[in-house]
């Protein structure tokens, strides 16, 4: 009997071109032209070094997100393991090499750019433990001789980017690790467990803090009590999403560009310009791009056959979700300024990289959702 060939032969690239998800891809492309405008305003509507930079690495990192989609799903599979070990040699290769700024170790200095390997590791990880529950019987997922090594591999790279230090890459790590384990099927219990001890040890975890680490959990509980130092940033940034309105001030019109109230405009807080300049009606079409990219790659998820395509899309899928609402509650002061990128939005070439990496592997999911992997 004759088998699909899909299956047993690689596909032309006729097939693969015409398995890619368009929407999921055209979405991304809005998304990327509407951060282009965003980092135009940030730079005053001028062609600054911030929007030069954020074109190039966003139109590279596109090409790079489609070129990875025509990689065979089995390949991403076979090397899952060396790629997280390339990772966490990256993070080893910044605690005795790495760049410092502004009191943190984060980056390499490639020559070409500087590279912060804690971004990669949130893919790494994730395709380390899709692997690894791929390939761990329902019968063994819970026993304690199979939750060590998911352990080890979680805990290592959190505790080498917690020192660098970046708690808020850090906690992003372990959640996408930990939403791995849980679609795999580790009980509750584990979590359980896992969560009280947690906040057990919470108290000797915060005298391990650097001060502005603990004036920026002290900030989020109360950012009046310094309204013109560590307060100050997420007061304007809620004062700016606030006076935005229904229709924002226009394009170009917003204070916080022209006037410099904010810092760090175009990282972190590239939410709260844009919301500013477009107001709530611009800020519920972010959301909707967000939305369509996170339901795609859940659709992804549905439609692949292997195990371990499933795992990794509902593991992203997830994973990206959190990294937007993080960002989203952090410059509206829901939840301490914990340095979290907005996926695509944001200036920086590391987190741009390892989220088309991401979306370029669901991707590859999807061109090769026939093919099995043992």
């Amino acid at each position: 009997m004759l088998q699909p060939r899909s299956i047993h032969s690689s596909l032309n690239f006729r097939d693969k071109l015409f398995s890619i998800d368009y929407v999921l891809v055209i979405t991304i492309f809005i998304l990327g032209l509407v951060s282009i405008l965003a980092m135009y305003s940030t730079d005053g509507g001028e062609f600054k070094y911030h929007t030069k930079s954020h074109i190039i690495r966003f139109f590279v990192f596109f090409f790079m997100f489609l070129t990875i989609s025509f990689i065979q799903i089995r390949f991403w599979h076979s090397q899952s393991y060396l790629i997280y070990f390339i990772f966490f040699i990256l993070l080893l290769g910044v605690k005795y090499f790495g760049l410092t700024s502004s009191g943190s170790k984060r980056w390499l200095d490639l020559y070409f750019m500087n590279l912060q390997p804690s971004e990669l590791m949130k893919i790494g990880l994730i395709l380390f433990l899709a692997k690894y529950y791929h390939r761990t019987s329902i019968e063994n997922i819970n026993s304690i001789r199979y939750l060590f090594l998911p352990i080890v591999v979680l805990i290592a790279p959190v505790l080498l980017v917690a020192t660098q230090p970046d708690l808020g890459t850090s906690i992003l790590i372990a959640a996408g690790g930990i939403t791995v384990a849980w679609l795999a099927g580790v009980k509750v219990k584990f979590f359980t467990i896992s969560g009280l001890s947690f906040l057990a040890l919470l108290p000797i975890a915060i005298s391990f803090l650097k001060p502005y680490q603990k004036s920026r959990i002290l900030t989020f509980l109360n950012p009046e009590r310094d309204p013109l130092g560590a307060g100050y940033q997420i007061i304007q940034s809620k004062i700016a999403i606030g006076s935005g309105g229904l229709f924002g001030k226009g394009f170009l019109q917003g204070s916080q560009s022209y006037l410099d109230y904010l810092p760090e405009k175009h990282t972190d807080f590239i939410f709260t310009l844009f919301s500013e300049e477009f107001g709530f009606f611009g800020s519920v079409f972010i959301l909707i791009l967000y939305a369509l990219i996170v339901w795609r790659l859940v659709k992804i998820g549905n439609i692949t056959r292997s195990n371990f395509g499933k795992l990794y899309c509902y593991s992203f899928a997830t994973a990206f979700f959190i990294y937007v609402v993080v960002n989203m509650m952090m410059v509206l002061g829901l939840l301490p300024i914990v340095g979290s990128p907005l996926p695509i939005m944001s200036y920086g070439g590391s987190s741009m990289m390892a989220i088309m990496l991401g979306l370029g592997i669901a991707m590859s999911c999807k061109v090769h959702k026939d093919t099995p992997v043992n």
